[in-house]
């Protein structure tokens, strides 16, 4: 009587934008008077592919794959790539319990001010939301602004059956003018820019300009400057 064997056989194919396995396992095999049972099991493995701005172009006007935006409501609306479908991977929190209230409060005096940041929770229907638009076999290109939610968004959509997922490293920010058709008062690249830290670079900005023909005036016309100087009333 032949005794029990296993056997497995792993299949491996790589390329520049990632990696996808697919694993053939099939398990012992059983002996049985007048019987010979087989039981196989077949599981496909597909990881996430992360790309750069020109590649992740390339699988969108070549490789027909379609734009997940998963950002905020108010990123998305400063600028997003034409044509792209939008469900974010957060939501405002607009809850009123006490502990919610006061992060938000924090919240709206720090991130909120400064970085112009929503307050915001993770989206409990992300997942289904992407199910009611998409069959697990369309392929899909999330973004978002740095790169870190499209990855946590991919590798949602990876463990619900999705198995062409691409994200583009780093993000949108990372995306040159001109790459993607634009929809917004912004580039994509500066659609995370937002709050007092962008007057302050302003500020900065026009301080700067001021400082350097300053000291170009003082450079080429010192004699100008000087009279200029003697004309401010001392301390």
């Amino acid at each position: 009587m032949a005794g029990p064997s296993f056997y497995a056989s792993c299949l491996s194919s790589s390329s520049n934008l990632g990696t996808s396995w697919l694993v053939l396992k099939t398990h012992n095999a059983r002996a049985v008077p007048g019987k010979l049972r087989w039981r196989s099991s077949l599981t496909i493995k597909a990881e996430v592919k992360f790309v750069n701005a020109e590649q992740a172009k390339e699988l969108v006007t070549v490789d027909g794959y379609t734009v997940l935006d998963v950002r905020d409501k108010t990123q998305f609306e400063r600028a997003h790539i034409k044509s792209c479908y939008h469900v974010p991977l957060f939501v405002e929190n607009q809850d009123n319990d006490p502990g919610t209230i006061v992060k938000r409060t924090l919240h709206n005096n720090f991130s909120g001010l400064f970085f112009g940041l929503p307050f915001t929770k993770p989206n409990p229907d992300f997942v289904q939301s992407v199910k009611s638009q998409f069959s697990p076999e369309t392929k899909l290109l999330v973004v978002c602004q740095e790169g870190l939610r499209s990855a946590a968004a991919a590798n949602k959509l990876e463990q619900a059956g999705f198995s062409n997922v691409a994200c583009i490293t780093s993000g949108l920010q990372t995306v040159k003018p001109g790459t993607f058709d634009s929809v917004g008062s912004k580039d994509l690249q500066d659609a995370g820019k937002a709050g007092l830290v962008t007057i302050q670079g302003k500020i900065s900005t026009v301080l700067g300009t001021i400082l350097v023909c300053a000291y170009l005036f003082i450079t080429f016309f010192p004699d100008q400057a000087e009279k200029i100087f003697q004309l401010v009333p001392a301390g």
